[in-house]
Order: structure tokens, then sequence, then C-alpha cells
């Protein structure tokens, strides 16, 4: 009897000394709540972030504000989250340039430390392509041009450490050749540059390479994912030429460390509802990506996992920011 007054002694004293964060979660959501995505507005991932809010919006019961916050490959917006309130007030949508940023360049913030998952939202695989001008007609030609003539072929991302480049260079490395990687600031100098045949070869994501493909100006030769995919049966994975490769992207939802389990809990049922939704899904589909969501803990072991493949990649091709 004397310890389980004890222990309503302590519950009853730690509520009285913070009953309004106790009350907080409890009523949570009762304002606004901001939505940092860390790039600039436009593009697949700002795409799927305004339709996610569109939805949590109604099943939060609040506004879900969108705050595009780009800069520094995605760590000036990571940044706000990582020092903002654990109140579940704001939330960080992004890419899976959260495992790689930290090993490309020093941060003010840590994936594991001073963040929770709350859900992953999409997976997808990249896809390798040139101009629909260029003499590489699969992907057997362009390693086999390669390993011909090392450092010849070159390739565009969207600047050093970005998730176009690891891909590229988990590419190179797997197939044993020699391509010179050529950064631009950003997708659309990258794309630009590919038209105008500056360099050889690119990889981004089925959203930004495939209405290129259909109008006729670039080719696709093979995708990061395992195996073919059934809506483009005609691509072969990068895997049928150089076995065990895999690279599927994602995006996800987190919020700053510290946030009480009971609001990532109602946030990550809310998210897995929304995604879940066929309008929501069909959207994520039409911009080539494939709904997945997940369990906060499952998210935080696949950051954690991706952490230390991406390490390796960055050390093993000595990538520093510049």
């Amino acid at each position: 009897m004397k310890t389980i007054f004890k222990i309503a002694l302590v519950m009853a004293v730690g509520f009285a000394s913070n009953p309004r964060a106790v009350l907080a979660q409890h009523d949570y959501p009762n304002k606004p709540i901001r939505f940092v995505v860390p790039f600039p507005a436009g593009g697949g991932l700002d795409s799927v972030a305004r339709t996610l809010a569109e939805k949590l919006t109604i099943e939060l019961h609040q506004p879900l504000l969108i705050d595009n916050r780009g800069g520094a490959g995605g760590s000036f917006g990571t940044s706000l989250v990582a020092n903002a309130p654990p109140d579940g007030y704001t939330m960080l949508y992004t890419n899976n340039g959260q495992a790689i940023i930290p090993n490309v360049q020093k941060t003010n913030w840590d994936p594991m430390k001073d963040f929770k998952g709350v859900s992953n939202v999409v997976v997808f695989p990249m896809m390798i392509f040139v101009n629909a001008n260029s003499p590489l007609k699969s992907l057997s030609d362009l390693i086999s041009a390669a390993k011909a003539q090392p450092g010849k072929l070159s390739y565009a991302s969207s600047g050093v450490g970005s998730t176009l480049h690891i891909g590229m260079e988990m590419f190179r490395s797997a197939a044993g050749i020699d391509i010179m990687h050529v950064p631009y600031k950003g997708n659309g100098p990258m794309t630009t540059a590919l038209l105008g045949n500056e360099v050889s070869m690119s990889l981004d994501s089925l959203a930004v390479s495939m209405p290129q493909v259909k109008a006729g100006k670039f080719r696709a030769l093979a995708l990061t994912s395992l195996k073919r995919l059934p809506t483009y049966p005609d691509v072969p994975a990068i895997a049928e030429w150089v076995p065990g490769y895999e690279y599927d992207a994602w995006h996800a939802v987190f919020v700053p460390a510290g946030t009480p389990s009971e609001i990532i809990a109602k946030l990550n049922t809310a998210l897995v509802k929304v995604i879940a939704m066929p309008e929501v899904s069909k959207k994520i589909v039409d911009l080539g990506f494939e709904p997945k969501s997940s369990t906060p803990a499952e998210l935080d072991t696949m950051v954690s996992k991706d952490m230390s493949k991406f390490r390796k990649i960055v050390q093993d091709a000595n990538i520093k920011a510049e």
C-alpha cells in the first residue's frame, strides 16, 4: 500500500508541476501546424507534401501550413525543425538526404539525436537516362563505353552530396567504371545540361525523367530498383547488369526529438490513414512514387541503416561538400 501511495503521489506531483504540458498532449492539436519542406516550392517532394497537408488538415482539424525553406541542400530547413519546440506543432517533410547530408558536410543537427520519425510516406527508384540523340542505346553500351575510355563519360547531378550524386556513385562503384561527376545547382540546371548534351547521362526520379522520355527528349536506360516496374516493363533494372544494385529513395515525416510519444502516435495514425486514401495513393503514383507508410520505430531504424550505408559510400568516393 505504501508503494502504491508513493507512485500515486509522484504522479500527482508531476501533473501539478506541469499540468499544461500534460493537458496539451490530450487536446493536441489546438492550433495550426507548421509543415516544413526544406526545398523550394515545386517538384515531386513539394507536391506530395501539399497533398498530405490538405488531407491532414481535415484529419487533425487544424491547418497544416506548408513552409518551404530551401538552402544548403535541405540542411537549412532541417535545422529549423531540429531547433523547434518538441510540441508537435513543427513537422519536417524531407527525403533520404536526411541520412546523406551529415555524412557529406558538417551540420548543426543529427538525424538520430535531433529527430524522431513519424512515418515513411513514399519510396521510389531513380532512373539513369541520356539525351535521345546519345549513341548510348542501353546500359550495356554505357558500361562498355566507360570501360573502353575511362573518365570520358560524364554524369550530371543536382549538387555534391545530393541523393542523385550518391546514387550514381553507388552505380559507378558497383559497375567498376570511371565516369566524371559534374555537379549543378539543382535539378533544373542539371536537366538543361543534359538537354544540351553538356554531359553524357544523369540520374533522377521518374517524376522528373519520365515526362522528358515520353516527350522524346531523353532515353531511359535503367532503373535503380532491384526489379523492373510493372508501370514501365520495357525499362530494365540496373541489377540486370550489376547484380545486387539497388537504390530506392524515400520521403518521410519527422518531428523534433523530445516530442511526446502520444503526439507522435496521433500523427502517425493520421498519416497512415491519409497515405492509404485512394485519391492520395493515385496522386503519389501519378507523380512516379510508391506510397509506403511505416511505424515511427521502422522509420528510425531505416534512417539509422541508411546513415551507415551512405557513410561508406561517401568515404569510399571521398565526397566532400563544396
